[in-house]
């Protein structure tokens, strides 16, 4: 088997076997990510494939040297972005109808009751939709850092920004989910 090391050298080169192997290395957790921005399973296999596309067809852009999870991350976020914007028009052109689009629900294990695996998928269900609202400018670094463990410092390289940039960026969507949630604790009386 080939050195993996050697396969983002390989797929800029246009080795359709490489980028195939670098796909098959980065769709879950990228998945993941996409999932989370848009909210609806079907719109992020979409935008994973449009992903997928757009990097194979620019691939010849792609440094080497660079890691790609961070070009392709990259990549996803446009995508997710732009897709933001075109449903952003379409809600506008169809007078304020909100779009549906189906809630992620927890698998349950079979340990919980019924009553609290509805509480819990209800609570998930309100964190989808919270994160959903969020502006893109707020929701990328959220993700990248909370949701799918990356370092301020990757977040940043990823979205373009300085590490301060995205720690106050992260600071301010937890503020706006704690009270879209209503989990903010009540400032106390003045006495």
């Amino acid at each position: 088997m080939a050195n993996p090391d050697d396969l983002p050298s390989r797929a800029a080169a246009g080795d359709r076997a490489a980028f195939g192997e670098l796909m098959r290395l980065s769709k879950t957790a990228l998945f993941r990510m996409v999932r989370r921005y848009v909210g609806d399973e079907q719109e992020a296999w979409d935008l994973l494939q449009d992903t997928y596309a757009a990097a194979w067809i620019s691939i010849g852009r792609y440094d080497p040297h660079r890691p790609f999870e961070a070009w392709i991350r990259t990549i996803a976020l446009n995508k997710c972005r732009d897709w933001s914007r075109r449903r952003f028009v379409r809600r506008l052109v169809r007078s304020g109808v909100e779009l549906s689009s189906p809630e992620a629900l927890a698998v349950p294990d079979g340990a919980e009751p019924a009553d609290e695996q509805m509480e819990s998928s209800r609570r998930l269900a309100r964190l989808n939709d919270a994160i959903g609202r969020l502006p893109p400018h707020l929701k990328a670094p959220l993700l990248l850092t909370a949701i799918e463990g990356r370092s301020q410092a990757e977040a940043a390289g990823i979205l373009g920004v300085s590490v301060k940039a995205v720690e106050t960026r992260v600071a301010r969507a937890r503020r706006k989910l704690s009270d879209a949630l209503g989990d903010r604790p009540a400032a106390p009386a003045p006495e």
